[in-house]
């Protein structure tokens, strides 16, 4: 089983659309794929799921070993596609996990799914935070979706800073710019001179484009709102270099 994230310490740099995304593609690749959102905004939960009403089972009974991370497991319209949805009682998992004083905790919830779950998404709050801190320590690889500016590149700076701090390795975090806006002159610039500004990004870049936004009206991924444009193509990119990454 590998594991993977999007993350960043900003909000609205295009974070949920990438975890969708994969997740999506993943599963129509026939592997069988497990998004979590770990976010308690839910954006993740509310695209893949009908389901209005909230989930009546709380982190706390997964915290105290009360509930196998099974039983928060929904089925989507999807094939092959799982989702642990969000819950309002994820706004305290960080409590939580300073209460369970345990820096492996999220690596050994994740662990019974080994055997019928060949891949996790993890969707991630924004924050540098112990949660944030267990991810970097669990998933097989971190992706770090930026907007070309330089205050993104700058949250950047402060996200590998923290991995250091806490003595993570970080070869395993990956960045790539998102919601790229060709007609800025900034954007075109960063994104054209990315081994002078982001030598460790990769190379698909995600552009803004309305296909991305009618996720929200259509509540699907961008592969089934509009497959022949240029979004879905960049998160086809986006999905085959993970798999190049984690499964080398």
């Amino acid at each position: 089983m590998r594991v993977i994230a999007f993350h960043n310490l900003k909000g609205g740099v295009g974070k949920t659309a990438a975890a969708v995304n994969t997740a999506y593609l993943a599963s129509q690749a026939g592997i069988s794929t497990l998004l979590w959102d770990l976010d308690p905004q839910g954006a993740a939960s509310w695209l893949l799921s009908d389901d209005e009403e909230p989930d009546a089972r709380k982190l706390g009974q997964l915290v105290k070993g009360k509930s196998p991370i099974g039983s928060f497991i929904r089925s989507t319209p999807f094939p092959k596609l799982d989702l642990i949805p969000a819950h309002h009682s994820f706004r305290n998992i960080d409590i939580k996990l300073d209460d369970a004083d345990n820096d492996r905790m999220l690596k050994q919830w994740l662990k019974p799914l080994s055997e019928e779950t060949s891949l996790v998404v993890l969707d991630c709050p924004p924050s540098l935070s112990r949660l944030a801190e267990q991810i970097l320590r669990t998933a097989d690889g971190i992706f770090v979706p930026l907007i070309p500016t330089w205050l993104s590149l700058n949250s950047w700076e402060q996200l590998t800073a923290f991995a250091k701090d806490r003595k993570i390795k970080t070869n395993r975090l990956h960045p790539f710019f998102s919601m790229v806006d060709r007609r800025k002159a900034l954007h075109r610039d960063l994104v054209a001179n990315k081994d002078l500004h982001l030598p460790e990004g990769m190379h698909t870049t995600i552009p803004n484009a309305s296909a991305i936004e009618r996720m929200g009206e259509e509540r699907l991924p961008v592969e089934q709102v509009s497959r022949r444009s240029a979004a879905a193509g960049a998160y086809r990119d986006l999905w085959s270099e993970i798999q190049g990454m984690i499964w080398r």
